[in-house]
């Protein structure tokens, strides 16, 4: 059965001519190295060489073997490499899950630098696992977590890389929009826009509503956030959503952010990965490249 190592031997004895020299390259004894090539003559049942004084020639046999040498060599030499930059975490896709619809542009904010700092990292983002991404962190299918709200589980780890001011936005004809803030019971009679959460992981029903013990006169889900401006400045509903986001389309939409209570509510967009994966380098270069720009303005 043909190995590397006779590829090797094959390659080295036509690079340098002789079997001394050949030996000293692969650091074998001459003794052993012509062991090799007879017992490797014998499995294959053909010279692969004819003696030329001091030198060798190659049959036709062995003509054919120096050819598989020089495709098959370098391949796995490359492989190797690849491999290497693989456990060093130089090399890869990156796989993030998103818990946080509208964390799209942080993330921007953060894969435009790291992809230029790991040349040789894809990125792939997993929409789908949206409010489900601690399934997908344990069966391996992401590699990092983009969440507004970590669930503290055995071998996970959690950083926070964004501050943020959760907000009501309403459109600006709205009585709400000339409220410094608003209080629980001012929802009461609003329709309450949302994206299709479980209500108890929604932070307007979780810090703002049900301690209050109170609910909105009706709910709606919509997926897209986009939509759910159109639908505010509209006039069609209410929605929680971060000051930044909420800010930056106002500059196109008549939208209007209400503080939720007087002292607001804060929240953290959080990095989670499997504990065993946290050194790895270019997981590692992407939670130390959000963690730098955290306190920057989206």
């Amino acid at each position: 059965m043909l190995e590397r190592s006779h590829l090797a031997i094959i390659a080295a004895v036509d690079a340098r001519g002789t079997l001394t020299e050949a030996a000293t390259s692969l650091h074998l004894s001459q003794s052993a190295l012509s062991h090799a090539i007879r017992k490797l003559e014998n499995q294959l049942g053909t010279p692969l060489w004819k003696k030329e004084g001091r030198l060798l020639r190659l049959t036709q046999a062995g003509e054919q073997l120096l050819q598989l040498a020089k495709r098959l060599l370098p391949q796995f030499e490359h492989a190797e490499q690849l491999l290497r930059q693989y456990a060093r975490g130089q090399r890869g896709t990156l796989r993030i899950g998103m818990e946080c619809h509208p964390c799209y542009q942080w993330l921007l904010k953060v894969i435009a630098p790291f992809l230029e700092l790991w040349p040789d990292v894809d990125v792939d983002v997993k929409q789908k696992f949206q409010f489900g991404g601690i399934g997908a962190l344990f069966s391996h299918d992401i590699d990092i977590l983009v969440t507004p709200d970590p669930l503290r589980q055995k071998g996970l780890d959690y950083t926070p890389v964004f501050d943020y001011e959760q907000v009501l936005v309403v459109a600006k004809q709205h009585v709400l929009a000339t409220k410094v803030f608003v209080r629980p019971e001012d929802l009461c009679s609003e329709t309450l826009i949302s994206y299709p959460v479980e209500r108890e992981r929604l932070d307007i029903y979780a810090e703002f509503l049900t301690p209050a013990k109170c609910a909105p006169r009706e709910h709606k889900e919509i997926e897209a956030t986009n939509i759910m401006l159109q639908m505010v400045a509209a006039g069609r509903g209410v929605a929680a959503l971060p000051r930044w986001l909420v800010e930056e389309h106002a500059q196109s939409l008549d939208i209007h952010p209400v503080r939720l209570g007087s002292n607001g509510i804060a929240k953290q967009i959080f990095l989670g990965v499997r504990r065993s994966d946290e050194e790895l380098g270019y997981l590692r270069g992407f939670i130390d490249l959000a963690d730098s720009v955290r306190s920057t303005a989206i």
